[in-house]
């Protein structure tokens, strides 16, 4: 899978901007606060309808503009696909191959991607919402019918919380019934998040093992509000302890227990990846990405498409060519950086970009820029 072209028009500092890409390596080279990773952000906006950067859509729209639009040319292995997206301050509106999609699950997985940003490097120390978040973007590109679970399952929990907030007396009927309809949604979810990080797990671990030289071992668990195994004994073990909790959540006005307060634990070599060094941490989410992209190929059929966001700077020598040797062939990446000076061993099959100002243009010379 790769994307052919993309146009932007009134999309952050782009005000009517079209590029064509490489279906190997593209390099967009630029000073700070040019639009670099704006143009990178488009890309995983197009895929997942959603910025890595902020949850609001209206700071995507270019200033006193009414009206975004970002759109691009997929090639896939079962042929080309047009995918657009309109933002305005009426909402959005998603179409593949022009026709508009009424659910997020129908949209989502059409073109798949796999960022790196500096910002993951946070997801071992950082707050368990960041880890929550990484499960969800993946398993929703993986497996569309988690992205409907997950909808339905936050609905019911806005539901609860709002009665618990809002009730002057508890209606425990049906407090019951919304607490069925919750570990049932909420079982689901947590069996996707297990059954996907029990994968993950295999094949981060294999990537681990060769950029630390076969010294370490990288172990990945899934910290669950409660023990489960199967779908039925989640859903049955999830009713008993909201019920436990119950009068906990009356008191406290909210949902104590469920995937929303779940996390991931790191473990290299059996301790937590919380003590280990910042090159261990770097070394542990370059395995992660690897594995995203092992994984989606293995569901989807096709590969991802990586964006590399300004992390070249944040590795060493060793890890990045050991990230440029892990991109395997056939995967169409994207990297932003302010120079050439820190990449080695380019391929022949690459573009560069030069940005500035909001405006893109092919660059030919291959040497050094600062």
């Amino acid at each position: 899978m790769w994307i052919k072209e993309l146009k932007l028009k009134n999309y952050r500092n782009y005000r009517d901007t079209k590029a064509q890409f490489s279906s190997g390596l593209n390099i967009f080279i630029g000073k700070n606060a040019q639009g670099k990773t704006n143009f990178l952000e488009a890309i995983y906006f197009l895929s997942l309808t959603r910025s890595h950067r902020t949850r609001f859509d209206k700071e995507l729209i270019y200033f006193n503009e009414k009206e975004a639009l970002i759109s691009g040319n997929i090639q896939r292995i079962d042929g080309q696909i047009p995918l657009e997206i309109s933002l305005s301050d009426k909402g959005r509106v998603t179409k593949v191959n022009h026709l508009k999609q009424a659910k997020l699950s129908d949209y989502v997985g059409t073109m798949t991607v796999v960022l790196f940003a500096p910002e993951d490097l946070q997801l071992v120390k950082g707050a368990p919402s960041l880890r929550r978040k990484f499960m969800d973007i993946d398993l929703g590109q993986i497996k569309p019918v988690y992205l409907s679970d997950l909808s339905h399952y936050n609905y019911v929990l806005k539901q609860r919380n709002t009665y618990l907030k809002t009730a002057e007396t508890i209606d425990y009927d049906f407090l019951t019934v919304l607490n069925e309809q919750l570990a049932d949604y909420g079982s689901r979810v947590m069996n996707h998040r297990s059954d996907f990080i029990n994968d993950l797990e295999k094949e981060a671990d294999k990537h681990h093992q060769i950029i630390s030289d076969g010294l370490e071992r990288l172990r990945i668990k899934y910290a669950s509000s409660f023990p489960f195994s199967n779908y039925s004994e989640t859903y049955t073990a999830f009713v008993k302890h909201l019920q436990k909790n119950q009068t906990r959540d009356i008191a406290k006005r909210n949902t104590s227990i469920g995937p929303h307060r779940d996390d991931l634990e790191f473990f290299i070599n059996d301790m937590n990846a919380d003590f280990g060094s910042q090159g261990q941490h770097r070394s542990l989410i370059l395995s992660l990405k690897m594995a995203e992209i092992e994984l989606i190929k293995a569901v989807r059929g096709d590969n991802p498409i990586l964006l590399l966001d300004d992390v070249m700077s944040e590795l060493d020598n060793q890890r990045q060519m050991k990230l440029l040797q892990g991109i395997k062939e056939n995967v169409q990446t994207f990297i932003t950086t302010t120079s050439l000076e820190h990449l080695t061993s380019l391929p022949d099959n690459l573009k560069l970009f030069m940005i500035e100002e909001g405006q893109i243009k092919e660059e030919k010379d291959r040497s050094p820029k600062q």
